[in-house]
């Protein structure tokens, strides 16, 4: 059995809770078929978010794997909100089977 992997990009945003829904809305504009959000707390240049309170000074990790343009195109959307939000995005290139 042959396994075959695609090339893609696996763009991973760390941010406010707050921009979950409008971060979903803007995948499914780019026709991004699927992402994964998990709750997510540290300490940055915005200070702690440890989640104390639901909701308040909290932080989700959204990941996605899509091609190299759609990154391109999503990493140059979330810069709208570096100036009012605590936001940090990157991507790595990955391999991986895709349905």
């Amino acid at each position: 059995m042959s396994t075959s992997l695609a090339e893609a990009v696996l763009v991973t945003i760390i941010c406010e809770t707050v921009l979950q829904d409008r971060l979903v809305r803007l995948l499914k504009t780019l026709n991004v078929s699927g992402y994964t959000v998990v709750q997510a707390q540290g300490a940055g240049r915005h200070g702690s978010r440890m989640g104390d309170i639901a909701g308040f000074k909290t932080n989700i990790e959204l990941k996605t794997i899509v091609s190299l343009e759609v990154s391109e195109q999503l990493l140059s959307e979330l810069q709208q909100y570096q100036a009012t939000h605590a936001l940090i995005a990157f991507r790595q290139p990955v391999e991986a089977l895709i349905d």
